[in-house]
């Protein structure tokens, strides 16, 4: 370790940005992941004929989100955002197994 306080804060730095790499691949992997799942619903819910979104249970999962988000010290409005975009997505390639 550096004693020059520029030197030590560049090392410092480029620790939280190969953390903050890492957080974003496990990110990607997650939604991959998630996407794979959310497909698979969307097939199932256009093979037997089912609505492509369920407003309870994404304000079910809304709510829950808020609630994580709060015990991890994250923005809950940020969280919500988020899981809304996740859901338009999903509900748009269910939408794309029905036709």
């Amino acid at each position: 370790m550096s004693n020059d306080p520029v030197a030590r804060a560049a090392e410092i730095l480029k620790g939280h940005r190969e953390s903050i790499d890492r957080l974003d691949a496990i990110l990607v992997y997650t939604l991959g992941e998630r996407f794979k799942h959310t497909q698979a619903v969307g097939k199932l819910k256009a093979e037997h004929d089912l609505p492509p979104s369920d407003p309870a249970r994404e304000a079910k999962q809304i709510a829950r989100l808020e609630d994580l988000a709060t015990q991890a010290d994250l923005d809950p409005e940020f969280a919500k955002a988020f899981l809304n975009f996740i859901i338009d997505e999903v509900i748009r390639h269910h939408k794309k197994h029905q036709e």
